[in-house]
């Protein structure tokens, strides 16, 4: 019978089952969607710390359990581990796994130093490899060592490519079997980036003798793809190896594939580096272009090094030296009729330039280089500080010392396993040992040391902490590739130069930052290949498993009688969530206790999770732009999906400047931080929040349960209430912990940077709509987040610029949303009297500005105001704070804009009037109607609803169907609404959200007719294409290709160590569309398109205009005195926009992608029925209405 044990943990309350006997097996770790980035320490209360003391003990309990499970997981790790003595009761009797423990160690301690050596080995792999062929093997015998071996090579490669075409491959055993190639592609994108980190750290033999090891066995060859062949051929090419790359290509052709122009090109590129005869490269060149291979495209489609492509045409040029690579061709232009007039040469053009002089940039870029060189930034926490009695000064020293210790340590175990996975290399298995070898053994000990500092009191999942020491790993390296070349010193010259364009001080002739960047030099090498997900999880894993056993501490910091035998500071637990059971790495009680009393005031945080302090490098491809040395996404995309990649690599390159240019606008928009709000929030946050405002409070003023512990004799009924109330208290813990944590990186990073100017690089989703790099400080937070920042530049609020202050300040309050823009500035003036008093007295006056809609941004309102109408001339007083133009229920105006719907025109504000119209009042207005029909029929849901339909119930449900919500949840929505109103009957809830959520949707549908009618077309399109077995693709009008990443899910499995990761991943290209996703993510996926096309429009137009722009979707901001010209701007684009034949020419890319021939050539017979109605779909487009869109023009309430 199993046990159920209640335990309590360091940031709430939570139990765990346990059952005796038996071990726990490896468990489904859940969908591996946006994966989080590790918690930083912070400093506890004493409140916390009484609490934390008090749950000590039994949380030790379940400590000791799980030290139960990890050490029998160590007995059958494939990675050797230091088994650690431990303290045992004279009674007990466990000395049968003393002696079990003492044996393993003595036999792990052998096999460590029988392999420690193998890192320090120069192996040479010059055996030959195994041919399956009998006529190419027939060529290895005359290969013989002496002076007449260069001769022998050349004729082996030139037999065997012209007497040997290829042959097709025998059939891959593991393709008729489904359930196998998941694990299939994990091993080959294992074997491939195994290759080319091989290259990368110079282990060339050893890539060599994998590949020959693999090719040798009949079972391991099927494995193998061109690709693998390729990266170590071009490896050995760099090197001059002809004897090794002819053994390669021989070993291509005998798997049955066919040479293709990376093969050729490591052939030639070796043959230039070693000065071949003649007559060899003329063969190879006549070869090639016997397949089909033109030398020029050697030059034209492959993205080599500039060292490698002189190799190459040195190659090229001894064979034929008449041969030239084609001419660089001119810079395209992009030619988007929407675009015409962003790239005209001619007409007027005021680009802005920042406030900075030239010096003070230099030195800012500077900065902001060191930074990244150093890979981390260390922030001061801003929580309040503990005050310095002994006890904080001892547990500093304790963890200053333990920390020395662990760094001998994890050095030590490091080079264990690195001997370890050696050998298992040398073995002929793709280990991790040249991953290890990317980074310095110093570099991965700080890095892990900065790891063990932050993980948090609670734990983390092995699949999250896995995945984020991976990543750490490849972006440092990729870091220390760039130091390590020239590409550092390039950059400082062309960076240099790029800042005279946007200095406040020079004089450059205006043009776009892209294209004032390409100018300057030509592009960055080529882009370093992200590793797949399954090889950043295991190289993860690897650190992790070596975090754990390396990290010990005396057992006298647990009991003050214990012995100073070491135990280990984490341990490996599972935990519940959800149904799910999760693997974590959680630190022992004793070891989070005393980072709590030390209070160590220092937060860490990688470079790219920090704004820039310089302004960014200008987005010029898919891989280049945004940080100085990082390599963000262009396009940020569920982890493991390639398929957008592929997508923006086959586009053409100016078909992407739109996006380019208007990415690196919103970048270019210098920030600071606003000061005096700051001080204020961090007065409240210090003083244990204020939920209400926005601030969360500590976890201290977590609710705690009525009673902590069943009492004796207690019935079932009883205890499953103390299970709820205890898991009740468990969720609100950690919701408030990961809300106080959220605000605490925020508000430091805030205080750190608030005397700085900074800068936030953007990226996009796959939909194209934008979002900063920086995930903790930017301005797509909360309205704490908006009103920390502020414009670093400010301009004169002119003459109409406290007018539009005034009704910024009233828009923020939420208080005349159906008043004219006349009547908000006459309440403003009304209340000038509050307005002054919240900004004099925010905490002690009448605090008006608390109850506003967005109460910090009104309170920055109200200090901007306060100071512009005091100022001896408004006009000139100077303003930094942004101010928004708001849209008007943007998805509904896209829809009622393709639809030329004029009923829905009006309803969203695309038509004149004089005063706003509030669709979501207008919607609650009809289903009132519908009420009252049905309560005088006698209907009691109908009834009990009487007096609490409102705006603000049906809001959220109308703003979202739009984006797709379905009715189950729009029920849900509706749910919550109501039960956030006291005096409502709670019994009625489950049944008047079902009968609201019907007649929203039947009032939408009554008044947005056309909207229904291109939701359905969209929908019915997208249910035809993922049924006949493809994702939805389109393109948006700015010219981005969209691919929606919703396929089956698929289990992935990393075996070995203390746990088999299982993930499930369901953005695999490889995979069949999920038809349910595509079909309902279709319509809402479709309009985020159309909102970022007018979105970077905007941005483009006021840009070319001199305008500081940036946006949150569909909100747009700019200085005071510019919103005249952002909204005449705004509403031409969103004219223009849909001037153009968005549905039609949906329908023919749509036609031509999943109609043509070529496309269903290979379909099934029933499949082509789905495509025969997928054609006359395409071709019934929505019927429109009359509505004219130059009315928008007019319109004062579309974007306000």
């Amino acid at each position: 019978m199993s046990a159920l044990c209640w335990t309590r943990g360091a940031a709430g309350l939570g139990r765990s089952l346990h059952f005796p006997g038996r071990r726990c097996h490896a468990l489904e770790e859940g969908i591996l969607g946006s994966l989080c980035s590790l918690r930083r320490r912070s400093a506890a209360s004493p409140c916390e710390q009484v609490v934390q003391k008090e749950w000590g003990h039994a949380e030790l309990l379940e400590v000791l359990e799980a030290r139960v499970r990890q050490l029998q997981a160590e007995s059958t790790s494939e990675v050797g581990v230091k088994e650690v003595k431990t303290d045992q009761h004279p009674q007990s009797h466990s000395s049968r796994w003393a002696k079990k423990l003492e044996c393993e160690k003595r036999v792990k301690q052998k096999r460590q130093e029988k392999f420690f050596d193998y890192e320090k080995q120069t192996v040479g792999f010059e055996r030959e490899p195994v041919i399956w062929s009998g006529k190419l093997a027939s060529y290895l015998p005359h290969i013989s060592k002496g002076p007449d071996e260069e001769k022998q090579l050349a004729r082996t490669l030139w037999a065997a490519l012209r007497k040997f075409g290829s042959h097709p491959a025998e059939p891959k055993a593991w393709m008729k079997s489904k359930v196998m190639e998941p694990q299939i592609l994990i091993l080959q994108q294992k074997l491939l980036t195994f290759f080319k980190c091989c290259a990368c750290t110079g282990h060339l033999p050893l890539a060599y003798h994998v590949l020959a090891s693999h090719h040798a066995h009949r079972d391991k060859r099927l494995l193998l793809t061109l690709d693998m062949y390729n990266a170590v051929m071009l490896a050995w090419a760099r090197k001059g190896s002809f004897k090794e790359l002819v053994y390669v290509f021989l070993m291509v052709k005998d798997a049955g594939f066919s040479p293709d122009l990376w093969s050729y090109a490591a052939a030639l590129q070796c043959m230039g580096r070693r000065d071949q005869d003649v007559r060899t490269i003329e063969r190879c060149l006549k070869q090639m272009r016997a397949e089909g291979f033109q030398p020029q495209l050697l030059f034209t489609d492959l993205a080599l090094e500039e060292e490698d492509r002189a190799a190459v045409l040195r190659a090229v040029v001894r064979a034929e030296p008449a041969f030239s690579p084609p001419p660089q061709a001119p810079n395209p232009v992009n030619t988007s009729t929407l675009l015409r007039e962003v790239y005209a040469k001619e007409g007027p053009v005021s680009y802005p330039k920042l406030h900075l002089p030239l010096d003070t940039l230099q030195e800012l870029f500077h900065q902001q280089l060191n930074v990244e060189l150093s890979t981390h930034v260390s922030v001061q926490s801003v929580e309040k500080p503990p005050v310095m009695t002994k006890e904080v000064i001892e547990a500093r020293k304790t963890l200053q010392a333990l920390r020395k210790q662990w760094e001998v340590e994890l050095l030590r175990v490091l080079q264990q396993t690195k001997a370890t996975t050696a050998h298992q290399a040398h073995e002929g298995q793709p280990s991790l040992y040249p991953f290890l070898c990317l980074l310095s053994e110093g570099e991965y000990v700080s890095m892990l040391m900065q790891v063990l500092q932050v993980l948090p009191a609670q734990g983390e999942p092995l699949l999250y902490l896995a995945h984020n020491l991976g990543l750490r790993v490849l972006n440092r390296y990729l870091v220390k590739q760039k130091q390590a070349s020239d590409q550092l010193q390039k950059l400082q010259q062309q960076y240099s130069q790029y800042l005279r364009l946007l200095a406040s001080d020079t004089q450059v002739a205006p043009s776009l930052p892209r294209v004032y960047w390409e100018s300057l030099g030509p592009q960055e090498a080529p882009p370093q290949q992200p590793w797949s997900l399954a090889v950043l999880l295991q190289l993860g894993k690897q650190l992790a498993e070596l975090l754990v056993q390396a990290v010990q501490m005396p057992r006298s910091l647990v009991s003050p009688k214990g012995s100073h035998r070491l135990i280990p500071v984490l341990y490996h637990v599972y935990s519940f969530r959800s149904y799910r059971q999760v693997g974590m790495l959680k630190p022992h009680p004793v070891f989070a206790q005393l980072l709590e009393t030390a209070a160590e005031p220092t937060l860490i945080f990688e470079t790219t999770e920090v704004p820039m302090l310089c302004p960014p490098r200008p987005w010029t491809s898919p891989y280049n732009g945004a940080y100085l040395l990082s390599s963000p996404k262009l396009m940020r995309t569920v982890e493991g999906s390639t398929q957008h990649q592929r997508l923006l690599d086959g586009c053409p390159p100016a078909q992407l400047h739109g996006a380019l240019d208007a990415l690196t606008q919103l970048g270019n928009c210098a920030w600071r931080v606003n000061g005096r709000v700051l001080d204020l929030v961090l007065q409240i946050f210090r003083d244990k929040g204020c939920a209400r405002l926005g601030v969360p409070p500590p976890r201290s003023e977590a609710p705690l349960p009525v009673q902590q512990d069943p009492p004796p004799y207690s019935t079932p009924v009883h205890k499953a209430d103390l299970r709820k109330e205890l898991a009740r208290c468990l969720k609100t813990a950690r919701e408030m912990h990961s809300l106080r944590s959220e605000a605490l990186y925020r508000l430091s990073l805030a205080q750190h940077l608030r005397h700085s100017i900074f800068w936030l690089p953007h990226n996009m989703d796959f939909r194209g709509r934008t979002y900063p790099c920086p995930p903790h400080f930017n301005h797509l937070g909360s309205d704490l987040a908006r009103a920390l920042l502020e414009f670093a530049e400010g301009k004169p609020l002119g003459p109409k610029g406290l007018e539009w202050l005034k009704i910024h300040l009233v828009n923020l309050t939420g208080l005349k949303k159906r008043d004219s823009l006349s009547m908000r500035v006459a309440f403003a003036d009304e209340i000038m009297e509050d307005i002054l008093d919240s900004a004099d007295n925010p905490m002690t006056g009448r605090k008006w500005w608390m109850e506003a809609d967005e109460p910090w941004q009104t309170l920055a309102c109200c200090m901007e105001v306060a100071k512009a109408v005091r100022s001896p001339d408004p006009a000139a007083y100077i303003s930094h704070l942004p101010v928004h133009q708001d849209g008007s229920c943007n998805g509904l105006q896209h829809y009622a804009a393709l639809g030329r719907d004029s009923a829905g025109a009006a309803s969203v504000n695309l038509k004149p009037s004089d005063i706003p119209q509030d669709v979501y009042r207008e919607v609650a207005a009809q289903v009132e109607e519908f009420r009252q029909q049905d309560a005088k029929k006698g209907l009691q849901v109908a009834q009990v609803l009487e007096g609490f339909i409102s705006r603000k119930v049906v809001k959220q449900t109308v703003m979202t169907v739009v984006y797709g919500v379905t009715r189950y949840g729009g029920r849900m929505q509706i749910e919550k609404r109501l039960r956030e109103l006291n005096d409502f009957p709670q019994e009625f809830v489950w049944e008047a959200s079902h009968y609201l959520v019907h007649q929203v949707f039947k009032s939408l549908q009554e008044m947005f007719s056309s909207t229904r009618a291109i939701q359905q077309w969209l929908t019915e399109s997208a249910n035809l294409i993922s049924h006949a077995g493809w994702p939805v693709e389109w393109v948006t009008p700015l010219g981005i290709p969209i691919i929606q990443p919703y396929h089956r899910e698929v289990k992935f499995q990393i075996k070995g160590g203390i746990q088999t990761i299982t993930f499930t991943s369901s953005v695999d290209g490889t995979q069949k569309p999920n038809t349910l996703k595509q079909k309902n993510g279709f319509p809402p996926n479709f309009i985020h398109s159309l909102d970022s096309s007018h979105m970077m429009l905007t941005a483009l137009h006021c840009y070319r205009k001199g305008l500081t722009f940036v946006s949150v979707h569909d909100c747009f901001w700019t200085h005071a005195t510019d919103i005249p010209v952002m909204n005449e701007v705004c509403r031409e684009q969103f004219v223009r926009l849909h001037s153009q034949p968005i549905l039609e020419d949906l329908s023919v890319f749509l036609d031509e992608r999943f109609c043509s021939d070529s496309s269903i050539r290979s379909l099934k017979p029933a499949d082509r029925v789905l495509i025969t109605k997928l054609q006359d779909t395409l071709q019934s487009l929505p019927v429109k209405g009359i509505f004219n869109l130059e009315q928008v023009m007019r319109s004062t309430y579309f974007f306000s």
